[in-house]
């Protein structure tokens, strides 16, 4: 029986220093594995790139997702969005738990930015239904946004029942905090809940990591009751994580919803 469960949500950028300089994505790992959340949505993982793995000599022989997992995580699912001449990228889920089934949708609104949303339902000891997350990455633009998010609220409507334990997680590309749309639509289609919201009265500020001023990422979740909700950058060891992405990731702990 599992009471409570931790999830983290991060945009890993591609594994590289904010500037694109540094492979830093074996820190990436380690600081995850020492966070040690029991599921873990990620963004921006670089499946595979030629050019980078001929340029940086430890480039991991393993895609970014599996080996961020290996050694801690046993369920991986992998959402390829973009695929190219040098390589693919997309957004991973990492488990602790088994993965019962997944899917990934493309949402891609224009040709220049592809898009998916990555749900997993995943089986917690003791509880009576799986946990669905969804990993998601919104478009830069506003119009991308609002047609991602009701492709979102649509398929939810379809997949997950009302009132089963909900997460969605992942990077938002929406800065305008208590005005934004994203919100309003996920709370009035799906009663969604914005975690930071509910603990600390506002989205966190998650971008750029090296000074966030910008609420980007985002954990909603529905079903569940929020203990804990923590940003990583500057809450939890912040000089370790400064550096190894231009997002702060976040973290939650939640439990099935008291009645």
């Amino acid at each position: 029986m599992t009471d409570r469960i931790t999830l983290a949500t991060y945009n890993i950028h591609k594994g590289l220093s904010p500037l694109n300089r540094k492979l830093v994505i074996h820190e990436v790992r380690d600081r995850l594995h020492a966070l040690d959340a029991d599921i873990v949505l990620l963004q921006e993982v670089q499946g595979s790139h030629i050019g980078l793995k001929a340029k940086f000599a430890d480039w991991p022989d393993l895609p970014q997702h599996e080996h961020i997992a290996e050694g801690r995580y046993h369920d991986i699912v992998y959402g390829l969005n973009a695929d190219h001449h040098h390589g693919h990228h997309g957004n991973a889920i990492l488990s602790a738990y088994p993965v019962v089934n997944w899917t990934n949708r493309n949402v891609s609104h224009h040709r220049f930015e592809r898009r998916g949303h990555l749900m997993a339902r995943i089986d917690i000891p003791g509880w009576p239904v799986p946990l669905t997350c969804v990993c998601v990455h919104l478009g830069l633009f506003q119009r991308s946004r609002a047609m991602q998010i009701e492709r979102l609220a649509e398929f939810l409507d379809d997949s997950a029942p009302d009132g089963s334990p909900l997460i969605v997680a992942g990077d938002f590309n929406d800065w305008r905090a208590k005005k934004s749309g994203v919100s309003k639509t996920l709370f009035e289609r799906l009663g969604l809940e914005e975690a930071f919201e509910a603990t600390h009265g506002k989205p966190a500020r998650t971008f750029p990591a090296i000074m966030p001023m910008l609420t980007l990422d985002r954990i909603y979740v529905r079903g569940l009751d929020v203990h804990e909700a923590r940003r990583l950058h500057g809450d939890i060891e912040g000089s370790r994580w400064r550096g190894m992405s231009d997002h702060a990731g976040l973290s939650v702990t939640v439990s099935r919803k008291s009645r």
